[in-house]
């Protein structure tokens, strides 16, 4: 997709990272949004859904800062924070008192950034998957 990506395109880089299945699909994803501008980063994560908001969505904030998504400031951690919270609001209905498994991808040109979910949910055998999605702006 060429020419200028907007919050369409960011928001699909951030979901495919989500959807990713390997470290070696990640990176290549990571290397062809790098070459269009697109900065990314990803996160995986696996545990009980309620107490894993926190960890996940600082491991998000941690993550985008380590790979040059965001500037260590408030406005920028927060962005990712709100996003990633946003995001994980989305499946709560489907993972509350449950397990979770899956990837967080996060994703940013100029001022757009978006974070997606992409989680197995499940207990035994019995699996669900749910995605979600956060949006926000950074000046």
């Amino acid at each position: 997709m060429g020419g200028n990506p907007g919050s369409k395109r960011v928001a699909a880089a951030a979901l495919r990272l989500a959807m990713s299945e390997s470290r070696e699909d990640e990176h290549q994803l990571r290397r062809l949004y790098a070459e269009e501008g697109i900065r990314t980063a990803a996160v995986d994560y696996g545990g009980e859904f309620i107490p894993a908001v926190k960890k996940i969505i600082e491991r998000a904030v941690v993550a985008a800062k380590r790979e040059g998504v965001i500037r260590e400031s408030h406005p920028e951690e927060g962005a990712v924070a709100g996003a990633t919270h946003e995001a994980l609001t989305q499946i709560l209905p489907k993972a509350v008192g449950l397990n979770i498994g899956g990837k967080v991808g996060i994703a940013r040109f100029h001022d757009h950034i978006s974070v997606a979910v992409f989680f197995g949910i499940g207990l035994l055998h019995l699996d669900e998957v749910a995605v979600g999605m956060g949006h926000r702006a950074a000046l």
